[in-house]
């Protein structure tokens, strides 16, 4: 899996209901054409990051086909979350 290309937006909670910061990040991805996630027009994820302190965690994260703009019903595998965490954090930590 190669993130191509990302977009991240803080989700701001005016009630303080949720403790530490959210981010959401929309990634390009590209996976190859053997891989089960694979679609002809591409793949999305938006996936939600939680930051509490120096603890980060993906809180949530959907699969999104680019050609139909419609949910997949899979999983990522535990390492593709791992990449996808590590991405997100460090350009968190980066403020990009």
């Amino acid at each position: 899996m190669d993130i191509l290309a990302y977009t991240m937006d803080e989700i701001l909670d005016p009630t303080n209901i949720i403790e530490g910061q959210r981010f959401e990040f929309l990634l390009d991805i590209e996976v190859d054409e053997e891989d089960e996630l694979f679609v002809e027009g591409g793949l999305e994820i938006r996936a939600i990051v939680g930051k509490k302190e120096d603890d980060y965690k993906l809180a949530n994260y959907f699969i999104i086909d680019k050609g139909t703009e419609k949910m997949l019903e899979f999983g990522l595998e535990e390492d593709e979350e791992e990449l996808i965490l590590s991405f997100c954090k460090e350009r968190i930590i980066a403020g990009q």
